[in-house]
């Protein structure tokens, strides 16, 4: 089976800060890998190098067994047809309607005329939970709950391959959060997509992973099935999971 992602050796350094230290990482067909690991330990820059955003320094990066390291122009846009991203933020445009953010991806990138564009915006709104009546409003007369959904029907709006989730549950109440989580299993069962997602927030790695892998310190320190966790063995993995002051990871505090 080829591989839906594949990183091999990707290195990656800002100025002496060496962010990503030769990450080895597989996601298969259908698949959904989460990535835990605190913050500054790379796993945004691990998204933002798959999708060419972000150069590596040294190592490969593949999408469907194609190397896309170093693939710019028109290649690179065909290869980011495959994808759709839920950003941590929602990132909407305030200056647009709901269904036009839904729909930005397929008239900007795609040519898909402003009526067909607004019939899909609107089926995929009705998939994740918003009727007709949202479509016209402006983001910012949602809540943030029904902000993450609206991203996410843009997520899905181009019925992508490959969906990247940064965040997807942060600044959300426990509730409002599962609401998202199980959302994006639904709407990812739906669309058949494979999935890689980054969070801290274990509530939700555990109910949307399929394998998760834990980053620190630019290395892959554990990786395996979502119910081998807990019985990982390895200490790192198990302060991380259960939120520990105490443990062999040590928080950067500045006096």
């Amino acid at each position: 089976m080829t591989p839906k992602i594949e990183l091999r050796g990707v290195k990656k350094r800002f100025g002496p800060k060496v962010v990503l230290d030769g990450i080895d990482l597989v996601v298969n067909p259908g698949e959904s890998l989460v990535i835990i690991g605190g913050s500054g330990t790379g796993k945004s820059v691990t998204i933002k190098s798959v999708l060419g955003i972000l150069r590596p320094d040294a190592g490969q990066i593949f999408v469907d067994g194609e190397e896309v390291t170093h693939v710019s122009g028109r290649g690179r846009d065909r290869v980011l047809k495959k994808f759709g991203m839920l950003f941590q933020s929602a990132a909407l445009f305030d200056s647009l309607p709901v269904w036009e953010n839904v729909a930005f991806g397929l008239i900007q990138g795609r040519g898909v005329g402003r009526k067909a564009a607004r019939e899909i915006a609107i089926k995929k709104l009705a998939q994740v939970g918003l009727g007709a009546e949202v479509a016209n409003l402006s983001p910012s007369e949602l809540s943030g709950g029904m902000q993450k959904r609206v991203g996410l029907a843009r997520a899905i709006a181009a019925d992508p391959e490959i969906i990247f989730f940064d965040e997807p549950t942060t600044g959300l109440d426990p509730i409002m959060a599962d609401i998202i989580n199980s959302l994006i299993v639904n709407t990812v069962k739906d669309v058949g997509a494979t999935t890689l997602s980054i969070t801290h927030d274990m509530v939700s790695a555990r109910k949307i992973a399929h394998r998760i892998a834990m980053l620190y310190k630019g290395k892959i320190i554990w990786h395996g099935p979502v119910a081998d966790i807990d019985k990982s063995g390895n200490e790192y993995v198990d302060q991380f999971i259960h939120g520990r002051a105490e443990g062999p990871i040590k928080m950067e505090v500045k006096a």
